[in-house]
Order: C-alpha cells, then sequence, then structure tokens
C-alpha cells in the first residue's frame, strides 16, 4: 500500500471515530479511538477465523504500516516537543529532585525488578530465555509513557503537585529509558548475551543521554535566539519544524539521544518564548499549531496501537505470562516510586500517603513500549516480549485510564 493510501486511511479513521466519541461516546479521546480500533480489529479476527475474510490480506495491509519506524522515526520527535513546550520549567525546577530521581534511580529499580522477577517467572512456568532479554523487557516497559500520560491524564483532574511530577517524569524516564533499552539491546545484537561490559555499557548510556541533553539544550537556545530576532509566526513554525525535524535526525548522526535533545530543547523554546520576546500573536498560533500536531498524531497514534493485535504472534504458551506481567510491572512502580516518595515526604509537602498509589495508577505506558518490543530481532523472545508488552500497554491504557480520576475522587 502506498503511503498517501495508508495516511488517508488512518485519519479518515481518526476522523470517524473521533466524530462518534464526541457524539456518542464521552470518553477520553485517545482511549475511544483505541478501543473502537480494539473492537473492529478483533472483529476482523472472529471473521478471520471463519474464513469470511482473506487472512492474508489483512496482515499484508497492517504490516505495510511500519509501527517500530513510523513512532520512532517520523511521529515521536513532534510528539515529545509538543508535550514539551507546555512544560512550565519554574514548576519542573520546583520538584527537580523528585523528578530528576524519579526519571533515573526509580526507573532503573523498576528495571532490575521486573528483569528479576520476570526470569524466575518465566522459569517456572518452562519459559527459559536469557536474563538479558528480561531486563531489556524491563527497560522497555518501565518508562510511562510521555505521549499517553499527557494524552489521557490531563483532563482527569489531578493534584497540581503530582500532575507536574508525573508529566515531567513521563518526559525524561522517556529519554533515560530509550537509551537504556538501546544499550541493552545493541549487547544483545553484538553477541554479548550472557556477558554484559558495565563500562562499555555505562559510556554509552552516558554519551547517548548527557550529549542528547546538552545538545538539545543549545539546540533550543540558538531557536529562541532565532525566533525572537523575527514577528512572523508562520516562519515560526517552520524554524521550529525544522528544529523538530532537523535536530532529531542530526542527534541520531551524532550517536546521542534524540529524545532527549528534543525535550530539552522543546523545554528552552516553550518557557523563553512564553516569557520573553514572542509576541502574543506568535505565542498563540506557536502554541495552538502544536497543539493540534499533538491531538492529530495521538489520534493516529493510538488508532495503530489497536491494529496492531492483528499480527501479534501469540503462543498459547504466552497466555499466561501476559497477565502476569501486568501486575509484575505495577509492583515495580509500587516499589520504585514508594521508596522515594517515602523520602520526600519529610523534605517536601508535595507528597502524602495516597501519592504513591495515585503515581503507580498514574503511571501510563503506551505506543513508545510497543514501537520499543517490536525493533527486537525477530524470533521467539522477540514474540514473548511483543505480547507481553502490548498486554500491559492495553491494561494501563484502557483500565487504568479510565479509572485513574474515580481514584483520585476517593482520596
Amino acid at each position: 500500500m502506498k503511503l498517501f493510501d495508508t495516511v488517508a486511511i488512518l485519519l479518515t479513521v481518526a476522523a470517524l471515530f473521533s466524530y462518534i466519541n464526541y457524539k456518542y461516546g464521552k470518553l477520553p479521546r485517545t482511549i475511544s479511538l483505541m478501543i473502537m480500533t480494539l473492537i473492529v480489529s478483533f472483529a476482523m479476527i472472529i471473521l478471520k477465523f471463519f474464513q469470511i475474510i482473506d487472512e492474508q490480506q489483512i496482515k499484508l495491509i497492517v504490516q505495510s504500516i511500519d509501527f517500530n519506524k513510523t513512532l520512532l522515526e517520523w511521529m515521536l520527535c513532534f510528539l515529545l516537543f509538543a508535550g514539551s513546550i507546555h512544560v512550565n520549567v519554574n514548576e519542573l525546577i520546583k520538584y527537580k529532585w523528585s523528578i530528576g530521581i524519579f526519571s533515573t534511580i526509580s526507573l532503573l529499580i523498576s528495571t532490575i525488578l521486573i528483569g528479576v522477577i520476570t526470569h524466575y517467572f518465566l522459569l517456572l512456568t518452562g519459559i527459559n530465555i536469557s536474563f538479558i532479554y528480561c531486563l531489556l523487557f524491563g527497560s522497555l516497559i518501565s518508562p510511562t509513557d510521555p505521549i499517553a500520560v499527557m494524552g489521557i491524564l490531563k483532563k482527569a483532574g489531578l493534584p497540581k503537585d503530582l500532575e507536574i511530577n508525573i508529566v515531567s517524569e513521563s518526559l525524561f524516564n522517556d529519554g533515560v529509558g530509550v537509551v537504556l533499552f538501546v544499550v541493552l539491546l545493541n549487547s544483545i545484537n553484538s553477541g554479548n548475551i550472557n556477558n554484559i561490559d558495565l563500562i562499555s555499557v555505562s559510556k554509552l548510556f552516558f554519551q547517548e543521554a548527557i550529549g542528547g541533553s546538552i545538545f538539545g539544550l543549545l539546540l533550543g537556545l540558538i531557536t529562541y535566539k532565532t525566533l525572537k530576532s523575527i514577528d512572523d509566526y508562520q516562519v515560526e513554525i517552520m524554524i521550529t519544524l525544522a528544529v523538530v525535524t532537523g535536530g532529531y535526525a542530526l542527534a541520531s548522526k551524532l550517536g546521542i539521544s534524540g529524545p532527549l535533545a528534543i525535550i530539552f530543547s522543546g523545554l528552552v523554546i516553550g518557557n523563553h518564548g512564553n516569557k520573553f520576546d514572542l509576541s502574543e500573536k506568535s505565542r498563540e498560533h506557536l502554541y495552538l499549531f502544536w497543539e493540534l500536531v499533538d491531538e492529530i498524531l495521538n489520534a493516529i497514534l493510538f488508532i495503530l496501537i489497536g491494529i496492531e493485535v492483528l499480527v501479534l504472534k501469540v503462543h498459547s504458551s504466552f497466555v499466561i505470562p501476559a497477565l502476569v506481567s501486568i501486575p509484575i510491572v505495577l509492583l515495580a512502580r509500587f516499589i520504585s516510586i514508594g521508596i522515594p516518595i517515602k523520602i520526600f515526604k519529610k523534605l517536601e509537602k508535595s507528597f502524602d500517603s495516597n501519592s504513591t498509589k495515585i503515581m503507580t495508577w498514574a503511571g501510563l505506558r503506551g505506543g513508545l513500549a510497543v514501537a520499543l518490543a517490536l525493533s527486537i530481532n525477530s524470533g521467539y523472545e522477540r514474540d514473548l516480549i511483543l505480547t507481553m508488552t502490548y498486554s500491559i500497554v492495553i491494561f494501563s491504557i484502557i483500565v487504568q485510564g479510565l479509572t485513574i480520576k474515580y481514584l483520585i475522587k476517593k482520596d
């Protein structure tokens, strides 16, 4: 299928389902889009089972959409920038220690916990895969997805301090998580499955993370100076588009983290432009443009997540691991977030006795985890990790996404 045809179908489906939800559903748009797509996908699976429709034709259509490439190489940079330009840096600085700990130490604790528990649970079920694959699974599923978090939680009525922590954490642990995943995947692809070179892994991690952050700050400052020198919102929007695409591509060529580069540049541009020299008209058009980009791409992304079920290779032995992986991930999130919150409760008034469970339930996973799982080389391990990831993402978006507001109201 041609690219234009694919985009046309996705936009048409997104518009149709959005209209149906607006008229009849009244659910958060991203959740409703995925639910409706899943319903259609499962209906097609049933029709396929009874040989009413051609299975191969369906697979060819879905496989023509490279989910991994579409998200990681095309959509992610736009979504991260659209999210980061709306984050208030002053509020971020206020909670810098908690956000920093949640985005790094909590992420590493969660990755290790998920890796260890998953490894031993799989052994109990008779599935024996190398421990590094379990760590790889932990690294892709531990980060909370900023796209899902901002798309679903912004209307959930979270307390302001928790909202800042959760949204900011999702931006940064997403970037750090991608770096950690890439480092572990490189170790697997190079043949170091049983022997991990910690020195090489650490070097690559810091090169990606620190390099991406510094590059993003510099890119943001240069862009801000450029925007400051003109007053034409159309040119300003084109410049930000060029920065997002060009900056992301250049970061990849330099061997540094593209997601972190875009996040930091978005923070600089959004906050400097808001506080200083951009005219009110320019700010309004710039933010409206990126809000629209965010809404359209989010709609397409959640539809893509829904249709991926059509090409999942689910073995019967994967069903129990897929179901048990959900409480494993929630437990790891609860522990990794709960430990620092106990410390911060004594230092900051922003956390209380309910903060841990709210942050655990609000830590949504989304399309990024699926895209990372799809980037693993084909094989038994990939199919298992993808199945577990998909089950967690579906549960996270639908169950957690729809019930978080009741947990907040209860507390």
